[in-house]
């Protein structure tokens, strides 16, 4: 459906003094979104614009905020005229100005930090903290009140706006989507997500299209395609586009007043049918079109060239007002084009028929609950993990999925929370062993049916399993779900979660910012479940083997990063009960789905991952001595391979102490000052001693234990073994023995290691790499490991 802005014009539902009123409103919010880009003084224009009223440096971006502030005060007239619980996201990542504007003038932003207030100095505040060292940056940073999305990474706006409005049916999320954003992968799959709202259970999504033409220094694509093709587009994504054109402002107030009216009408009939008949089908949601110029009401053209509606209002038009008295006067007549002498009174307040215009308390979208989800955030009722342990009568005796007892919890988990808890993967549900999930809930559908899908295909309107093959997406909802106040856990292979790197960093940064900011909220943490990983990929091969996601982590502040690498079934459930217990942190678990042998009972293991690391005193014989030996595994195929290595090697040399740990938890190789978790030096160096020889079998890249051990006193004497990028089709121990963290190659390298053995040791080793060519030449015959390897148990 095509809405323009001469048609509505002519019917639109704004009297002459509204029309009047919440155009000077506008006005306020442009004269704020310049100062904060230009002034750090004179923020009234009391006195004629001097040089030294101007920032050193100019920075900021001018072009959407006339479009961001414009769309920010008709939805906040709708608010106020139908009392609407709405939050507001902006996608354009540098438009800031244009959303601080409004946040200013709804009185928010002075309550969160009063010295940046209503009046004259609190706007010379305001204006001089942005962009400027010590203040703000250019996006909606943690720092903006009602912000749940900064937009730093442009894509995610849409997604994350999706993640809010699960489980809220009386919310509405209107986002804004900048035609720059819509370039990008992850926000053009996210259009998809209105096949996974529920009309009943869920709140709505608005999004408005902000079509002003440019990018930094290009035309745009959606904006440069024809009006037939761009309303095709939307519908074949099945919305219904609406669309608001022109750049007049008379037109455009009424257009869009008209057309957000009619938006939020169709919300509301869609919800109150299907609430009231009980059926979730998919309707075709109602989105907004809004083309005007890039720019807006800005400087028409700088120095022959154009500038509004061109990619030069792209960040600050007018440059050099030191060295160019010109521009200087531009500037000064720009600013008091929008009257801020009318709008603001002699004590630099918003004059009160103005102020009248935006909601209160907490209907103002800067101030609404949900953009601030740790204020609603409640608890997990969380079953007791222990009821989920397995049996472990003797350490490595018995193999378990490790994943498959997890998903039981999980299971219980939604059941017992079934209003704010959901799981998300990219359709590995299944074949990560969590089905267990879909006995409480399925997953969300409401796209077409087959009859074939009601055998084995688990979907259903009300589904809380959230399946969607793009990690984008599902990573964007997670993200909108938990900073709206909810939990969720996130499961995705290991190879392929690189496909979140970056919004992982956004969301960690996020996290670290909004921990420093007293009015936010603590909210719950970003579960990362890693699983199908890089040393059981059989027939996957050499794509699917990357264990760096760990280094990325790692790269991040560590007051909000956390990596736990689980080796059995009853680490993995008391690990994952922390985590959903935990706020303010990203926990990355990694624990593959294949079976694998059962160390610990459940005590040992609460024990055990309370700790972060311990000595294996079962796999250990260095009691009451030290340890000629220190063998570390970390992960799970790390700690079975080192285990075997560790029973070669007592076989082989009785008489040599072999001291056995364990590592679950990443960070407690760092010191302590450098990490919450990190272990102190002397209990790094207890366990690890001081000089003997230290091998690391590591679950990723081994330069990683490196980087985070590097200040231990034993460092030297540290040798790890780890991923070296080396693999195809193999079987698990063939791929070991490839990148050398098999059990042959690992006693060979305490062997080499140990001077007693040097010589002695010279049989032992022609015996260990006889077996490990033996090993690898039946692989390559059978297509398996030798049934010695396979059926491995602890032997002693």
């Amino acid at each position: 459906m095509s809405v323009t802005a001469k048609s509505e014009a002519q019917r639109g539902p704004l009297a002459a003094e509204e029309l009047r009123q919440i155009h000077a409103y506008w006005q306020a919010c442009n004269y704020l979104a310049v100062g904060m880009i230009y002034l750090q003084d004179n923020p009234l224009l009391r006195e004629p614009l001097k040089p030294e009223h101007i920032k050193q440096r100019l920075l900021g971006h001018w072009g959407s905020s006339p479009g961001l502030s414009f769309i920010y005060i008709h939805l906040s007239r709708l608010i106020k005229k139908q009392d609407l619980n709405m939050i507001f996201l902006a996608g354009p990542g540098h438009g800031a100005p244009g959303v601080l504007a409004p946040v200013y003038l709804e009185g928010v932003y002075g309550e969160a930090y009063p010295n940046k207030g209503e009046s004259e100095e609190g706007m010379r505040r305001f204006f001089k903290e942005f962009s400027f060292p010590g203040g703000i940056g250019s996006h909606c940073t943690p720092e903006t009140p009602g912000s749940i999305h900064e937009g730093g990474e442009l894509g995610y706006s849409l997604s994350h706006a999706f993640g809010a409005a699960f489980d809220n049916p009386d919310l509405i999320a209107a986002v804004v989507i900048g035609d720059g954003e819509a370039e990008t992968g992850p926000l053009a799959t996210a259009w998809h997500s209105n096949k996974f709202l529920n009309p009943i259970r869920d709140g709505a999504v608005l999004p408005v299209l902000h079509l002003n033409g440019y990018k930094i220094n290009n035309p745009t694509l959606l904006a440069r395609i024809s009006h037939e093709e761009l309303e095709n587009l939307f519908q074949g994504y099945g919305w219904t586009p609406y669309f608001v054109e022109g750049e007049d402002p008379e037109l455009m107030h009424q257009a869009m007043a008209a057309t957000l009216e009619q938006c939020v009408a169709e919300i509301r009939r869609v919800q109150e049918e299907a609430r009231r008949r009980g059926i979730a089908s998919r309707p075709r949601w109602p989105m907004i079109v809004l083309r005007s110029p890039k720019g807006w009401t800005g400087p028409k053209e700088v120095d022959g060239h154009k500038v509004e509606g061109y990619w030069r209002s792209h960040q600050v038009p007018l440059s050099g007002m030191r060295d160019h008295p010109a521009h200087l006067q531009m500037l000064e007549e720009w600013m008091h084009s929008y009257q801020p002498e009318k709008h603001f009174d002699a004590s630099g307040r918003l004059i009160p028929e103005l102020k009248a215009l935006a909601p209160v308390g907490p209907r103002r979208m800067s101030a609404n609950p949900h953009a601030n989800g740790g204020l609603l955030r409640k608890a997990l009722r969380l079953p007791d993990f222990r009821n989920y342990a397995v049996q472990v009568p003797k350490p490595g005796q018995m193999e378990v999925e490790n994943t498959r007892p997890l998903g039981e919890f999980l299971r219980d988990i939604m059941e017992n929370n079934p209003h704010n808890f959901r799981v998300f993967g990219p359709d590995e549900t299944t074949s990560n062993r969590l089905s267990a999930v879909y006995e409480a809930s399925k997953k969300t559908w409401l796209a077409d049916y087959l009859p074939e899908d009601a055998d084995g295909g688990e979907l259903a309107p009300d589904g809380r399993v959230m399946e969607m093959l793009s990690e984008h997406t599902l990573e964007g909802w997670l993200e909108g779900y938990l900073l709206t106040g909810r939990h969720g856990v996130f499961a995705t292979y290991e190879a392929f979660v690189h496909v979140i790197d970056s919004m992982f960093n956004q969301h960690a940064k996020w996290l670290d910012i909004a921990e420093d900011i007293p009015w936010r909220a603590p909210m719950s943490s970003l579960n990362l479940l890693i699983t199908s990983t890089v040393w059981r990929q059989d027939h996957n091969g050499f794509t699917h083997q990357d264990p760096g996601f760990l280094d990325l982590v790692v790269n991040k502040s560590p007051t909000v990063t956390r990596i736990y690498l689980p080796p059995d079934v009853n680490t993995l459930l008391s690990v994952a009960d922390h985590c959903l217990k935990s706020s303010n942190d990203v926990n990355v678990i990694v624990a593959d789905k294949q079976k694998h042998l059962q160390y610990l009972d459940m005590d040992a293991a609460i024990k055990h991952c309370t700790k972060g690391i311990g000595i294996w005193d079962w796999a250990s014989n260095d009691q009451g001595t030290e340890p000629d030996v220190v063998m570390v595994g970390c992960g799970d195929v790390a700690t079975q391979e080192a285990l075997a290595a560790t029973a070669l090697l007592r076989e082989s040399f009785p008489d040599l102490k072999i001291r056995f740990l364990n590592v679950v938890d990443l960070y407690t190789l760092t010191p302590a000052g450098e990490h919450p978790h990190g272990l102190s030096d002397r209990d790094f160096d207890s366990l690890f001693t001081v000089d003997r020889p230290i091998i690391f079998n590591f679950h990723g890249y081994p330069w990683l234990i490196h980087r985070l051990a590097y200040r231990r006193t034993n460092h030297r004497n540290l040798h790890v073994r780890g991923y070296k990028e080396k693999g195809n089709i193999n079987t698990p121990l063939e791929l070991a023995i490839q990148n050398e963290v098999d059990r042959f190659s690992l006693a060979i390298d305490v062997i080499n290691r140990i001077p007693a053995l040097q010589v002695a040791g010279a049989h032992a080793k022609e015996t260990l790499r006889d077996r490990q060519i033996e090993c690898r030449n039946y692989a390559y015959e059978y297509g398996t490991d030798k049934p010695e390897i396979r059926n491995w148990k602890w032997p002693l």
